[in-house]
């Protein structure tokens, strides 16, 4: 069950079809699913924002989304990143560790969904899983079948640059960062050409779209992510950070993998 649950974590970075787990347990994206009652499934106590208040951008760190987006290259990079699941607004998963963007994804990443822990490392061809209770755990490695489609969080910010002035925010600084902050409604149909797997994933569910609030720095690059939506009657956010970003990483398969 671990291995599963772990395989539905990493579907919201890398693509991979987690929709349905070996042992039958469904789960869209990242996040566990509610059961049918609509209850949340337990989880910690509630959680503060992931980032820092926004305040006001001096005019000379302004810049144009629409600008930056255009220029943004296809190159990967590396960068860290903290990931939140929320349900009925308490914290049922948190991911936290390093990967690479941009392209298909590879990296590093601690999981705790619930009352465990789990460690993932997904390299070119193998997604690499433990659960880390102590020494001794040993890793099992799943082959990764080609056909990844990774989210387009660039594709995201051009979605919502297309739906109009309503959904420029403004400058805002984040952490210390100078950042464009885009927030608005996306349809299912749109997903589909940013989020191919997920798009599939949640049709299947019946969810239709998805409110998101998304900040850029003058790179074209996420500094903050927050999709929100309703499934089976539960309100669910899963909500992001990234930085340190740097050039793309190589991650290497466990010793014992």
């Amino acid at each position: 069950m671990a291995l599963a649950t772990a395989l539905c974590g990493v579907s919201l970075l890398s693509g991979c079809s987690a929709d349905v787990d070996a042992d039958g347990t469904p789960g869209p994206g990242w996040i566990p699913m509610p059961e049918a009652s609509g209850t949340a499934t337990p989880g910690p106590a509630p959680v503060p924002d992931l980032a820092a208040a926004a305040s006001e951008v001096p005019a000379d760190e302004a810049f144009d989304p629409a600008k930056v987006l255009a220029a943004t290259g296809d190159a990967p990079y590396a960068a860290t990143l903290r990931m939140i699941s929320e349900m009925n607004g308490v914290s049922s998963q948190t991911m936290s560790g390093r990967g690479n963007f941009n392209g298909p994804f590879t990296g590093r990443m601690k999981m705790n969904p619930g009352e465990f822990t789990t460690e993932v490392i997904m390299t070119d061809d193998t997604t690499y899983v433990r659960v880390a209770d102590g020494a001794g755990a040993e890793w099992k490695g799943v082959p990764r079948s080609g056909t990844d489609s990774p989210a387009s969080y660039e594709g995201y910010a051009k979605l919502l640059l297309d739906a109009g002035p309503s959904a420029r925010r403004g400058m805002e600084e984040q952490d210390g960062i100078a950042t464009y902050h885009l927030s608005g409604r996306l349809g299912l149909a749109q997903i589909a050409s940013v989020d191919p797997r997920i798009h599939t994933s949640m049709k299947a569910k019946g969810v239709t779209g998805f409110d998101v609030d998304q900040w850029i720095d003058d790179q074209g690059r996420t500094i903050r992510f927050e999709q929100r939506f309703e499934l089976r009657g539960v309100q669910v956010a899963n909500k992001a950070t990234f930085g340190d970003f740097g050039p793309a990483e190589k991650f290497a398969a466990p010793t014992n993998g």
